[in-house]
């Protein structure tokens, strides 16, 4: 929804500014059914609240429900004692898909006496952030504290970015914003030094494990109004599978137990079958673009220069599993086997250049396969880099000193008047009249020692 916005002053309060999405709606989504549920509720409100998805219901209500992240809201963390006392600065939330970014703006907005205004960078444009701006200024006036939870932030351009930055630098609004883009490649370095970056981890498989259970016993908002008797086994299997994403594995909870047919016990047996076929295949975090891209490949290369052949393959195996281009990947095999390898062992450059033509030849999957081979080659042959590093030597003397002269014995004589008229070539002694064909001479104007 462009421009969807929400308001709450407080939480016991309950007061909704925006009566084009409706009470019952803006409550909701930020409670996620953590109002008890009201005598007066109807059947269709209750039908409706359920109907919306497991991982959405389950969100926490506050930090005693939110697991996980013990690093920046365990007990005496500053970000926990911030929400707790309800001192709440600029903020800027990053971590991969499901691990609580959005949960942890609800737990704040259910915490705040500020107002709580909700923008989606995937749909918002510049006259909603204006709008939200002019009611911010509005209520700072009047005294009042607004906070900014800005969504998906690694989509606003500049222009957008700027706009918020006059506003939240004079204390107009805080900004909680959430991304699952590394922010100092994508956040505005002005808006970055205003605001406090915290990094949130995959979770755990036993965080993950516990939210699950705690969706099967919840009977209000959860899977436990159901008679299901879950193995443990294949409790943790989608655990392992979720990779460290709690949507996901609530997504996976879900669709198995809804999908499987009572026994003739009356009970939903989630079996490991039935975990296998609602998570059939991992997902693996990595963005082609982004920081898992650039990390898993320093890893490879790393663990290749450091003759680990197993961490590379295994490196090798996630970049292909998720789809990375297997012509990058070669690519960064060759240049590895020039620069750190080397004269050590010329062979790997062959094999490197080799395996780049055999993927483009054959394609994949099967191009995996000497992909692999350049690989273990790579991280088990001897390692040096002196020619990279004297080509960074010389390309530094090229730079910063004065540029030597190629020595007129040394010059080209292939045209006429060189040798005549310019004296080129004079006295130059060709190598191979010389025994181990090997003759000193001057081949510099000033010695240099690169090797």
């Amino acid at each position: 929804m462009n421009g969807e916005r929400i308001s709450r002053r407080n939480r016991t309060s309950g007061i909704v500014n925006n009566p084009l999405l409706g009470v019952e709606f803006l409550m909701e989504l930020f409670d996620s059914g953590s109002q008890p549920e009201n005598k007066n509720t109807t059947d269709g409100q209750k039908n409706q609240k359920q109907q919306k998805p497991l991982a959405y219901r389950m969100c926490p209500r506050d930090l005693d429900e939110y697991l996980g992240q013990g690093h920046i809201v365990g007990e005496g963390k500053l970000l926990r004692r911030a929400i707790q006392a309800d001192k709440i600065s600029s903020i800027i939330l990053y971590g991969p898909p499901g691990t609580g970014k959005t949960a942890l703006a609800r737990v704040i907005a259910n915490h705040t006496r500020a107002r709580f205004e909700w923008l989606n960078a995937a749909t918002a444009g510049l006259p909603d952030i204006r709008k939200v701006i002019t009611g911010a200024r509005a209520q700072a006036k009047a005294g009042h504290k607004t906070i900014l939870f800005l969504d998906e932030i690694h989509r606003l351009n500049k222009l957008q970015q700027d706009a918020l930055l006059p506003d939240v630098e004079e204390g107009n609004i805080t900004l909680i914003a959430a991304t699952v883009e590394n922010p100092f490649f994508y956040v505005n370095s002005a808006l970055l030094s205003r605001s406090q970056v915290f990094e949130l981890k995959p979770l755990k498989e036993e965080d993950l494990l516990k939210i699950m259970e705690t969706a099967l016993r919840d009977g209000q908002r959860g899977l436990g109004a159901m008679p299901v008797s879950a193995a443990e086994a294949a409790l943790r299997h989608l655990a392992r599978l979720s990779d460290g994403d709690a949507r996901k594995a609530l997504s996976a909870l879900e669709l198995a137990v809804m999908t499987t047919p009572p026994a003739p016990d009356g009970k939903v047996h989630l079996t490991m079958e039935v975990a296998e076929e609602s998570i059939q295949k991992k997902a693996v975090v990595y963005d082609k673009a982004g920081d898992q891209h650039y990390d898993t490949i320093s890893a490879f290369i790393k663990s290749m220069r450091g003759s680990d052949p197993d961490a590379a393959i295994y490196y090798l195996a996630k970049m292909i599993y998720a789809g990375e281009d297997p012509r990058f990947i070669a690519r960064r095999i060759i240049i590895f086997a020039a620069e750190d390898i080397g004269l050590e062992d010329p062979q790997a450059l062959a094999l490197a250049v080799a395996a780049l033509r055999a993927v483009e030849f054959v394609g994949m999957p099967e191009g995996r396969i000497p992909l692999a081979l350049a690989v273990a080659y790579a991280s088990k042959a001897p390692k040096g880099n002196a020619s990279y590093m004297a080509l960074e030597r010389a390309l530094k003397d090229v730079a910063e000193e004065t540029t030597m002269e190629v020595p007129d014995h040394l010059k080209d004589t292939h045209y006429r008047g060189a040798r005549e008229v310019l004296g080129h070539g004079e006295g130059y002694k060709y190598p191979h009249d010389y025994p181990g064909s090997k003759v000193e001479q001057e081949y510099l104007k000033k010695k240099k020692k690169y090797f």
